[in-house]
């Protein structure tokens, strides 16, 4: 799929994977020769970003500059010389919702890193954000408020990140798409069913909208509980 779809930039999440254990396969990736992976600390398995390019970017580097989350590997930014690009997985606020607080305090520190990116240039964010944003971008709203990754506390939290004049591509191009999701668990037959959650995300610089041409999520691409998504900028 990914020789298919040929990006300029792949941005890859929850790689639960060390830089020295990337498979060859994905090592050898055509068109894609430019690699920069992050890992947890000491924690094999847990987490992890990658970020592959086509063209050399300018400049690549790790975490977010807050210790308390950059030890989980968690976000890669590549500069280019119209935009940066971000490869981000935010926390999971957990079962129970037993990280919630982690998971806020890493939103205000990626919220103040990412206006510090978009003083400088535009910016385009690529992740799982762990967050369904509106009631639409969930099957069943209503049963799921107190869930992790519907709660108030992290809908406020992406709400922040669109006030502080970043878009939502999907969102912008289509307010109105009911079903349209990125995540489904493996347990029931959820994703035949399209019982779903829309978790992953394009997220761009406001003055980056003339530059949208689509924003697509690739349902039918399979070989994980999450698909694909695909921003299309003329950069």
């Amino acid at each position: 799929w990914v020789q298919e779809e040929a990006p300029d930039v792949l941005c890859l999440q929850e790689t639960k994977c060390a830089v020295s254990a990337v498979p060859a396969e994905v090592r050898a990736l055509p068109g894609l020769p430019h690699q920069f992976w992050s890992s947890a600390k000491d924690r094999p398995g847990y987490s992890g970003v990658g970020l592959l390019a086509k063209t050399e970017p300018l400049n690549v580097t790790y975490g977010i500059g807050d210790p308390e989350h950059d030890v989980d590997g968690r976000v890669v930014t590549a500069e280019f010389p119209s935009l940066f690009v971000v490869s981000a997985y935010v926390p999971n606020a957990g079962r129970g919702l037993v990280r919630l607080e982690p998971r806020q305090r890493f939103d205000a520190a990626f919220l103040s890193f990412l206006r510090g990116l978009d003083r400088r240039k535009p910016v385009l964010l690529c992740g799982d954000l762990n967050v369904a944003h509106a009631e639409i971008d969930l099957c069943h709203p209503r049963a799921n408020r107190a869930s992790p990754g519907f709660t108030p506390q992290e809908r406020e939290g992406f709400s922040r990140l669109l006030a502080a004049g970043f878009v939502d591509s999907f969102r912008h191009l289509y307010p109105e798409v009911r079903g349209a999701f990125t995540f489904w668990t493996y347990l029931g037959g959820a994703r035949a069913r399209n019982v779903g959650w829309r978790l992953d995300y394009a997220v761009l610089s406001q003055r980056l909208l003339g530059a949208l041409c689509d924003s697509k999520i690739r349902n039918t691409v399979a070989g994980s509980d999450h698909c694909p998504i695909t921003a299309l900028l003329a950069v």
